[in-house]
């Protein structure tokens, strides 16, 4: 059943790519992208690197980097992804982050690649960042809700056919705190 599932995914993505900008996400037999990438279990994001300042316990905000993997045989660029991150069910962490503009470098995945985002601010500690320092022993986070925009098959960041895959869950990310909590 899964052999088929990703067989039909992998044979039907490029039929995908017609649309000039997607407005949701493109189903395959009635399932969306991103539900036939949770079934497989295609975890995207491989590892996550947070950093808290002393001004991320008054603000709420931390910053992000993390890796992800593209298991296609074809570049993938990332423009934008939204997403809630938390553990046991409570969402501890949101953004809203786009990639690619004028003015900074596209977030590109090698073919069968990793890359890191780089690192980017204004993530929001939903819960408070003292409610959310709890979690850190336990080093992983899951993603309870990602979207992301992406373009397949671009040429070093360039062109490709807009994606929208909405809905992405993973659980148990390995994830690393940086805790930078002394005076500048």
């Amino acid at each position: 059943m899964r052999f088929g599932i990703l067989f039909a995914s992998v044979v039907s993505l490029p039929f995908l790519f017609v649309a000039a900008a997607p407005t949701e996400s493109e189903t395959i037999g009635g399932l969306t992208t991103g539900e036939i990438i949770n079934l497989l279990g295609i975890g995207i994001v491989q590892d996550i690197d947070v950093t808290i300042t002393l001004e991320s316990l008054l603000d709420n905000q931390v910053s992000v980097n993390f890796d992800a993997k593209n298991p296609l045989p074809f570049e993938l660029t990332i423009d934008r992804v939204v997403s809630s991150a938390g553990l046991n069910g409570t969402v501890f962490a949101t953004f809203d982050h786009t990639f690619s503009t004028l003015l900074s470098t596209p977030f590109v995945i090698p073919p069968l690649g990793t890359a890191n985002s780089g690192t980017f601010n204004n993530v929001t500690l939903t819960q408070g960042a003292m409610a959310t320092l709890v979690i850190i022993p336990e080093g992983v986070l899951d993603l309870t809700n990602t979207n992301v925009f992406v373009r397949a098959g671009t040429i070093q960041g360039k062109l490709g056919f807009p994606l929208q895959i909405d809905g992405l869950k993973q659980s148990s990310v390995p994830t690393t705190y940086n805790l930078a909590l002394t005076a500048a």
